[in-house]
């Protein structure tokens, strides 16, 4: 599907040999003013200079007469673990955007994604950061290309649009997002990034992205590992309709669940996307006291290797799965209320293995490229889903290779 473009939001990417070659790796978004804006970054304690740096600027956005405000993203380079040299460099690359835009140094955000304690090549910079600015487009497809240069190992761009109709006027959201290994978001993913022409304020684009986040995006797992450089972003333009109202209670309820569809489209993405993944894998938890203990089985599920190799093999080894919703550290967790399904097949009923179980059907079923995993807890409500994949030989040789 063809991404729907932002009116408010235009899109520049070049390719500035900041590691790759052949390809876009740098980008500058250009908001217009007025547009609201909302981040979630990554709670790791060592995070990436240029996630320190986004920080403050947005924390100083409603103090500054900003103008226009920018993104200014890179690939191939994550500048993280690289002290107060990453943090000047960061900076110096947002004072060459606000020179060459002619807006305030805190009105552009900086995002880094790829290889871990590298010095940023700041030169690549300097040259790069006025093409992107000449090549500033409002055109869908620009959204695609902003897809492609914020990839790493992906082996896919990642860009979604979404609408939905409030006070008969239609919104759209469009995203995109990259990630495919050092996945296991404690806030969003690496690195995603999102608009509508919608007419929010910035308290209530941060309300609906981390509800959105928390539900999707924070629910993607490809190896458990917490990158330095997890971020995710809302634009706001209300840019549709210059009539157009500040959005309702409804409306504002219905912006909510767009946005989560369209972030869960993106986790779904991420995941089918892992790193030598071969399928998408739900884990889907209920039954649980509270949404927390749900969330916490579905990830002990997901990111056992045991499980994840099994998955690979198309092989039902439910007594993997079993194993670890045993030692997901649920208290009081009685056994005897627990069921297991793999897609629609029963497996386990009540701690038991079910009479009607064929094996031969369940591991046809695990041939799919979309295989799902419900663990019923039976003690409770709540329910969590967890987006996962399976492991192969070439997620060890991806991040062996890593930096060669």
């Amino acid at each position: 599907m063809t991404p729907v473009s932002i009116p408010g939001i235009r899109i520049g990417t070049v390719g500035a040999g900041i590691r790759y070659k052949d390809r876009d790796d740098l980008a500058l978004v250009e908001i217009d003013e007025g547009a609201a804006v909302a981040a979630v970054f990554t709670r790791n304690a060592f995070c990436a200079a240029p996630v320190t740096l986004a920080r403050r600027h947005l924390a100083a956005f409603a103090n500054v007469d900003r103008g226009k405000a920018y993104l200014l993203i890179n690939a191939g380079n994550a500048n993280a673990g690289t002290g107060a040299q990453g943090l000047a460099d960061a900076k110096t690359t947002c004072a060459l955007v606000a020179e060459h835009a002619g807006c305030a140094l805190a009105s552009v955000l900086p995002f880094s994604t790829g290889v871990i304690g590298a010095a940023l090549p700041v030169a690549a910079f300097r040259t790069g950061i006025p093409s992107a600015l000449a090549a500033l487009s409002e055109a869908p497809e620009a959204w695609d290309r902003l897809a492609r240069a914020i990839m790493t190992t992906d082996t896919v761009p990642k860009c979604v649009t979404v609408a939905f109709v409030s006070d008969g006027r239609e919104y759209h959201i469009t995203g995109v997002a990259k990630g495919a290994g050092m996945i296991r978001p404690d806030m969003a993913t690496m690195l995603s990034f999102i608009g509508t022409d919608a007419p929010l304020d910035a308290t209530q684009c941060q309300q609906a992205l981390q509800r959105a986040v928390d539900r999707t995006l924070n629910r993607v797992t490809v190896d458990g590992d917490t990158s330095t450089n997890d971020a995710c972003v809302l634009i706001a333009t209300g840019a549709t309709d210059a009539q157009a109202r500040m959005l309702d209670a409804a409306g504002l309820d219905q912006f909510a669940d767009a946005l989560e569809m369209l972030t869960e489209q993106l986790a779904r993405a991420i995941a089918r996307d892992g790193e030598g993944a071969t399928r998408l894998v739900v884990v889907e938890v209920s039954g649980g006291r509270d949404e927390a203990e749900c969330a916490q089985t579905a990830f002990t599920v997901a990111e056992s290797p045991l499980v994840k190799t099994a998955l690979y093999a198309a092989d039902p080894n439910w007594g993997r799965i079993l194993a670890a919703v045993g030692r997901a550290g649920i208290e009081a967790l009685d056994i005897d209320r627990v069921d297991l399904t793999l897609g629609e097949i029963p497996v386990l009923r009540h701690g038991q293995p079910d009479p009607g179980y064929h094996e031969p059907d369940a591991a046809a079923y695990m041939q799919g490229e979309e295989v799902w995993i419900r663990v019923q807890l039976g003690r409770g409500e709540a329910r969590a889903r967890v987006f996962t994949c399976d492991f192969s030989e070439a997620y060890v040789r991806i991040n062996a290779e890593y930096r060669s």
